[in-house]
């Protein structure tokens, strides 16, 4: 068995592992129905996705606007969310499945850390049925803490000495570099022009090949 060059591999979800930009559509549609926001527009995938890798405060201001509750409004966006999403999901990239599998076989061991809510992880854990390849998975629903901390909080608690983030956007990046891990640019996904990766793949099961120089010192 060939061993990968980190110990281990913490991804984002939404544009690197997954799209469900349509099904989140549909969450904040049913939203602004429920609550009979008739004046408000409807949220269509352009919108939606350029905002992909924005905090929910900003999501919320570029697409609904002051004139809403915001804590009404994001309490029932929670709610629907949880509702919907695991019997909507999303749409795996290409090579996903077979290329995480790949690297837990080799002996890395996998982790989700995104800025979603609390069932965010767990719904697509269940949704896709990688849940068995996974050691662990935060996101700042679950425990309040941004990107950084959390990759932070997993390095300290499984003593990971190699390890490297996969994200896709500027905001990944940044969240990487504080947190002093190397950063792969999925650079399929929803982020456009993100400099300053240590890595960039095309592909998801380009991931394979990445830090192979360092191969040797494992």
């Amino acid at each position: 068995m060939n061993a990968t060059p980190f110990d281990s591999y913490i991804f984002d979800m939404d544009g690197t592992l997954w799209d469900a930009v349509d099904s989140y559509c549909d969450v904040w549609n049913e939203a602004i129905r429920r609550l009979g926001l008739s004046d408000t527009p409807q949220v269509v995938r352009p919108s939606l996705e350029r905002l992909m890798g924005k905090s929910i405060d900003v999501i919320y201001d570029t697409l609904i606007g002051p004139e809403v509750d915001r804590s009404a409004f994001l309490d029932e966006l929670q709610r629907l969310e949880d509702e919907m999403m695991p019997r909507l999901g999303g749409r795996l990239y290409p090579g996903v499945a077979d290329t995480l599998a790949e690297l837990h076989g080799r002996g890395a061991r996998l982790f989700m850390v995104s800025n979603c809510g609390r069932e965010g992880l767990p719904n697509f854990l269940s949704y896709t049925g990688l849940r068995p390849l996974f050691t662990d998975a935060l996101s700042l629903g679950s425990t309040g803490l941004d990107k950084t901390q959390n990759m932070l909080g997993l390095v300290s608690r499984y003593g990971l000495r190699r390890p490297v983030y996969v994200g896709d956007t500027t905001g990944d990046r940044d969240y990487t570099h504080a947190a002093g891990i190397p950063f792969v640019w999925a650079a399929y996904g929803f982020g456009r022009d993100v400099d300053g990766a240590d890595y960039t793949i095309n592909s998801f099961p380009e991931l394979t090949g990445v830090g192979a120089e360092r191969a040797t010192s494992v």
